[in-house]
């Protein structure tokens, strides 16, 4: 729990081109921050910062550091608002920081409730700050709202009242053969891991932890994700987006990702966009009316901030995986609206229209990187568009008003066996349950018509058990993805929306997870599991500034300006599930 102001050890900063002793380079006077998770409503992470620019980033060198005594993985973006940082650590805790320089103005401590496991770790992706509060949703699905001032706890509610716990079915699968090699996890218990988002006296939030996955651990604790589990049954519950009163906390409107009529959709063969689903669609329908009430335990958690086009009052979010992931037994038809990029009326949370990616889904393929709102050119026409970079490895553009699919981008990943079942002996296919994308952020540049984002290439093994009755003990039907031992890594992609063609991509050794930020600088950023932070040339993909850090960087970089000084920051602690070194690490860089 210390700052440092980093002046004497600049020679000592690791990075690509040498340090300088000139003075900070300024920005107007003006402070530009970062008010949002995305740095404003559309998601975009574009800032029109440019006194760090491809031409001097060679300079940038650590400005101040912050380490917070809470190591583990840390996914959050830092919120800039009136010269302070409100940043959101592992377990919720919440800390404002003095943004030029890291001095801790005061700190919240949240105390999770002891009868409600963690359903998806300690991380969370940050605050939402107006209205002289700071929001945040909590790993026990509580959504709290504190004073900006001084952190007070104002209101406390919980989203879910008692869920679903899952401790007789790990206890089963702990003694079933091939999974007794190793400690399953995770929980049907619900939390909440994206940042706010606050428009017009709403702050709105969606829970997760809802498609019933469970974890086998990797063999050490350094190690990556050992598979993901899905279990047959009824298990679960439907997961939802809602909206609370900034004041009260009083729930104002609730759209559930699973509805309790008209869920099993109809029956399609293939993905809107004319993939093969490989669907016994005649056994499905002959099973619906046994489970009719399957929408009960239906899944399709919210993973990600919402984009909200404040001009057309439609509100943009992507829904994750039905419930029981992996297995579709106890779940006939389209299983909606899961796996979509759903657009809402903000105000009153209504449907406007949904894109369902992958009807059906078998292979936790989430819509879980965050919608990203722009304007789009064609044939002279300018189109206010969505979109979206997917686990499939795509990055799908929509027009915002119909939900009319635009452009699917070529694969941005390699793809193999995609939407192939699992088998006794086991199918090899990629992107596999992590994506592709998975929760990172793209950044879009409009001016350039470039979407820059961060993937990785994971092979998956995909295998069907069933493990026969024994004893008092039940038969148990489960799937299990697991990754295989083969080359993996990372790919940073620029895409181009006109075209959907890759315009550049580079090659990272390790698969990539936390976003991006874009700059008018011509400055693309990212941070790597390595520990490094990366500044690329935005129209070229050369790298031209690394600096390493102490943790793993698996979290969205942002800039800000105070006092006419640009500074880039961004946490670095690491990343428990692809086994990448945790720490407490707040990093903010400025010129030299």
């Amino acid at each position: 729990m210390q700052f440092r102001t980093i002046m004497s050890l600049l020679a000592a900063a690791s990075s690509i081109g040498a340090c300088s002793t000139q003075p900070l380079v300024a920005e107007p006077a003006i402070d530009i921050q970062w008010p949002g998770y995305g740095l404003d409503a559309s998601n975009r992470r574009f800032s029109s910062l440019a006194s760090i620019n491809r031409d001097n980033v060679s300079r940038l060198a650590p400005a101040w550091e912050f380490r917070s005594g809470v190591s583990a993985t840390f996914q959050a973006t830092p919120i800039v608002v009136g010269g302070v940082m409100y940043l959101a650590l592992p377990f919720n805790h919440v800390v404002a920081l003095d943004a030029r320089n890291g001095r801790e103005i005061w700190r919240y401590r949240h105390e999770r409730r002891p009868d409600r496991k963690m359903c998806c770790g300690p991380a969370n992706r940050g605050v939402a700050v107006a209205n002289g509060k700071v929001f945040i949703g909590t790993v026990d699905a509580r959504l709290i709202a504190l004073d900006a001032k001084d952190g007070r706890t104002l209101w406390d509610i919980d989203v879910v009242g008692d869920g679903a716990t899952n401790a007789e079915v790990i206890a089963s699968l702990n003694e079933a053969d091939p999974l007794s090699r190793g400690k399953v996890t995770g929980a049907t218990g619900v939390g909440i891991n994206m940042a706010p988002v606050v428009h017009q006296g709403k702050v709105i939030v969606g829970i997760t932890g809802v498609g019933y996955g469970l974890h086998l651990d990797g063999p050490r604790e350094d190690a990556p994700l050992g598979a993901v589990v899905g279990v047959a049954g009824r298990y679960g519950r439907p997961g939802f987006l809602a909206a609370y009163d900034v004041e009260s906390g009083k729930q104002v409107w609730q759209f559930d990702t699973i509805p309790s009529s008209g869920w099993e959709g109809d029956f399609v063969e293939s993905t809107p966009y004319g993939v093969p689903l490989k669907r016994n669609t005649q056994v499905e329908r002959a099973n619906a009316a046994k489970f009719a009430d399957a929408w009960r335990f239906g899944g399709g958690s919210a993973w990600s901030t919402p984009a909200v086009d404040t001009e057309r009052g439609m509100l943009f979010f992507g829904t994750g995986n039905p419930s029981p992931q992996m297995d579709d037994v106890s779940r006939p038809g389209d299983n909606l609206y899961t796996v979509s990029l759903v657009a809402l009326d903000v105000n009153t949370g209504k449907r406007r229209w949904h894109y369902q990616q992958v009807p059906h889904d078998i292979w936790g393929y989430d819509v879980a990187s965050p919608p990203v709102l722009f304007d789009l050119d064609r044939n002279g026409e300018r189109i206010p568009a969505v979109g979206q970079a997917s686990k499939l490895g795509w990055f799908f553009v929509h027009r915002r008003d119909t939900g009319e699919l635009l452009l699917r981008s070529d694969p941005f990943v390699p793809q193999d066996n995609l939407f192939a079942r699992a088998t006794p002996d086991g199918v090899r296919i990629h992107p596999g349950v992590v994506g592709g994308v998975n929760w990172s952020p793209a950044a879009v540049d409009e001016r350039s018509g470039l979407a820059y984002v961060a993937a990785l290439h994971m092979p998956m093994k995909y295998t069907l058990h069933d493990t026969p009755a024994k004893g008092d003990k039940p038969a148990i039907r489960y799937s299990v993805l697991e990754p295989i031992e083969e080359p993996r890594w990372g790919l940073l992609s620029a895409i181009d929306l006109r075209t959907g063609k890759i315009r550049w991509q580079h090659r990272t050794e390790q698969p990539l997870v936390g976003g991006v930020l874009a700059t008018a600088g011509g400055l693309v950023f990212m941070g790597e599991g390595s520990g490094d932070v990366d500044a690329f040339d935005a129209a070229s993909g050369k790298l031209l500034w690394r600096h390493r850090c102490e943790a793993g960087v698996n979290a969205p970089p942002i800039t800000y300006s105070i006092d006419g000084v640009q500074y880039v920051a961004v946490a670095a602690g690491g990343n428990q599930l692809f086994g990448y070194k945790q720490g407490d690490y707040l990093k903010v860089f400025a010129l030299r």
